[in-house]
């Protein structure tokens, strides 16, 4: 069987996506990028940066993006270690191959830069002179207009190919997975930057995710911050759904309650829709691991959040 095309793994949060992950990544045609990389849908990344130097393009929106967009790859990324594995996002897919893809970018983005006066804070005031440690100049770029936004689509895909591309070689593995739950709400972005992708939405019953939001850090500790969190993502992505047409998208949809239901089984049809041979993978999906969000909540609780939810979680595939 030849090699299956990348793979973006999508959720709410809190669904099954890490697990997921974990599981493709130990198929030996494919390498898990492991860690979320935050810089394609992420504020001030790529899915940001291709509407302002398009469809909302001017050199003020455009030059916002690029500063946005650098302090993302080049600070924000590079100081943040993750929460579980312990890496940046630089060490996560490989120094040379990350900062190959940073460095090339600009010279594609920018059309040029100049450096703009910036008067003395005492200007005004009798204009008092600058001090000796006010910057006196202002970097300043003036972004690329594409007029054919898939001319930067495709300099954006060959970062995203440099970086993840060269990651799964070095890892040799033909091709990659990226898990970044919120990747649910950006499939036609992502889609836009990798056609052939497929991208897998795994889904879990919506009164467990939300008593799995409870117990995060970085999540609301109320059952209603939980809720107010969470049911926007449910309304806006079943309302992209009605509108989208999939027929011709690689989209797969499990539950991680029928993954554990039927390991093997579901894992080999799991498989077979990557485009993949089964493997049997040391991680898996078991029903106790998902089960012991059951009863987290008193009666009166879950049937507030039932309640609360009531279009979502029929509309999600459960009773």
């Amino acid at each position: 069987m030849s090699a299956p095309a990348p793979i973006f793994v999508a959720g709410t949060g809190r669904s099954g996506t890490s697990q997921l992950a974990n599981v493709l990544g130990e198929h030996p045609q494919i390498h898990r990028i492991p860690i979320e990389t935050r810089f394609i849908i992420d504020p001030g990344g790529l899915r940001d940066l291709a509407d302002a130097l398009t469809i909302r393009y001017d050199p003020i929106v455009g030059d916002d993006a690029l500063r946005r967009l650098s302090d993302l790859l080049t600070v924000r990324l590079v100081g943040r270690r993750d929460r579980d594995r312990g890496h940046t996002v630089p060490e996560a897919i490989g120094e040379r191959h990350y900062w190959d893809a940073v460095g090339r970018l600009w010279t594609e983005l920018v059309a040029s830069t100049f450096d703009e006066s910036v008067p003395a804070a005492g200007l005004g005031h009798a204009d008092w002179p600058a001090g000796p440690f006010e910057p006196q100049s202002h970097r300043r770029a003036i972004p690329r207009y594409f007029g054919d936004r898939r001319e930067l689509i495709e300099i954006l895909r060959r970062a995203v190919d440099t970086m993840f591309g060269g990651a799964a070689a070095d890892a040799g593995k033909p091709t990659w997975c990226e898990k970044t739950p919120f990747n649910l709400l950006c499939m036609d972005f992502l889609w836009e930057l990798v056609p052939e992708a497929t991208i897998v939405h795994i889904k879990r019953h919506p009164v467990a995710v939300v008593a799995s939001h409870v117990d995060q850090p970085w999540a609301p500790t109320t059952v209603d911050g939980a809720l107010a969190w969470l049911k926007p993502v449910y309304d806006r992505w079943l309302t992209w759904k009605t509108t989208a047409d999939l027929t011709e998208r690689r989209y797969v949809e499990v539950k991680a309650e029928d993954l554990a239901t039927d390991w093997p089984g579901q894992r080999r049809t799991l498989f077979e829709l990557l485009g993949a041979d089964d493997f049997a993978t040391r991680s898996t999906f078991q029903s106790h691991n998902l089960e012991h969000r059951n009863d987290q909540f008193d009666p009166g609780t879950r049937e507030y959040i039932e309640r609360t939810l009531d279009r979502v979680i029929p509309a999600m595939g459960y009773a």
